[in-house]
């Protein structure tokens, strides 16, 4: 087995390295706790292509591999969570047609995607419907050439500033079991009845929006429907969250990773009794545990995004990839805020919102607990095999 980044691989993570080192870490803290939003840090990806990870070359876009697509939230996220977020559910979102979308839908929204003239998001999760997804209440009845959408969606990251939004909608709503009456409409923003009604408070996750959607009498062409046939959007969302779990838990690494290097370099730095704590047992202990948690994490997201390029379906992997690495962030950043003592805890430090940014990752793109039912369920089935 070969477990080393390809030539192409490593330029590349060089490439977005230099990039978070030259203009994200710098205002990161900074921009965060003023709330500013990151227009130069945007316009920058949007020079370099990231808006097209996952657009296929033929419509304008970069279309990476796996193990690449993850390099890019691993990187980003060292420097600062927030920003990977703008990228992230865009990614999806440009997947989802990629994959599902008509002729005619991928030419019309693809190519702008991938310079992020249009950005984007997906809109999945309602107040009263999150990991049940088959819950939700919104509707879309056709009436002649339209779809007419009423409803209301939450947690929806990039919507104030999208152009297109992926909607997953009841076209169906009396369908028995409920995802066969699911759809996804491509959503022109613009469109009358469609408002953002606020950008929710956050623990952390900033530098991008989260937002509440109202949609009251929304009307969208029929020849919106993603691929043109009703009742698969259930199925067309679920497989792209398991790219979506790829990226989360490569945001996961990158958290770490941010963590280990702040870790290393505080207490190399910091001295009591004449020696820098890093010569202390105790500090040593800890400074192992995330460095080796860490690598156990990386190396499951890059056998996670192989498997994913390689065409296999990857609920499985994504999903332990996703739950191991959240988890080792969330420890990581606490021990790190540990080792800094009473400075861990302060704004001056870049380990406190780490631990901020760390908490979002065990919940999104499912949660943990849900993703460990996915796991055993594969495995109790056989359809999965581990060893």
């Amino acid at each position: 087995m070969d477990f080393t980044l390809s030539p192409e691989q490593e330029l590349f993570r060089r490439t977005l390295r230099d990039f978070v080192t030259r203009e994200i870490e710098p205002v990161a803290t900074e921009w965060e706790e003023s709330g500013r939003h990151p227009a130069e840090i945007i316009e920058t990806m949007r020079t370099m292509g990231l808006f097209g990870l996952t657009v296929p070359e033929v419509h304008g876009g970069l279309e990476v591999d796996m193990v690449s697509f993850a390099l890019v939230f691993e990187e980003i996220s060292r420097g600062w969570m927030g920003i990977a977020g703008i990228l992230g559910s865009h990614s999806l979102a440009c997947l989802l047609i990629a994959r599902n979308g008509t002729e005619e839908q991928r030419t019309r929204w693809l190519p702008r995607m991938a310079t992020g003239e249009c950005r984007s998001g997906i809109a999945l999760t309602e107040p009263d419907a999150g990991t049940d997804l088959q819950g939700i209440r919104t509707t879309a009845r056709l009436e002649g050439g339209h779809y007419v959408v009423n409803g209301a969606k939450t947690w929806i990251t990039n919507a104030r500033h999208a152009g297109v939004l992926p909607v997953l909608v009841k076209t169906d709503p009396q369908a028995r079991p409920a995802h066969r009456g699911m759809s996804i409409l491509l959503v022109d923003t613009a469109t009358e009845g469609f408002t953002v009604t606020r950008d929710l408070p956050k623990l952390g996750y900033k530098g991008t929006e989260t937002c509440e959607l109202l949609l009251e009498d929304l009307r969208v062409p029929a020849d919106c429907l993603l691929g043109g046939v009703e009742g698969r959007g259930m199925q067309q969302a679920l497989s792209a969250l398991e790219t979506g779990r790829i990226n989360v838990a490569a945001r996961s690494v990158g958290i770490a990773q941010a963590a280990l290097d702040a870790a290393l370099s505080y207490t190399a730095g910091r001295h009591a009794f004449g020696s820098p704590i890093h010569d202390f047992q105790a500090v040593q202990l800890r400074l192992a545990d995330i460095a080796t948690r860490l690598q156990a994490s990386r190396l499951l997201v890059y056998w996670a995004a192989s498997r994913a390029d390689g065409g296999e379906r990857v609920d499985t992997e994504s999903g332990m990839a996703k739950l191991f690495a959240s988890e080792t962030a969330i420890t990581a950043a606490l021990d790190a805020m540990r080792l800094h003592g009473g400075y861990g805890y302060s704004k001056e430090f870049v380990v406190e919102r780490l631990y901020r940014d760390a908490a979002l990752m065990s919940i999104g793109e499912g949660t943990n607990d849900i993703l460990r039912t996915v796991i055993a369920r594969r495995l109790t089935s056989g359809a999965t095999r581990i060893g």
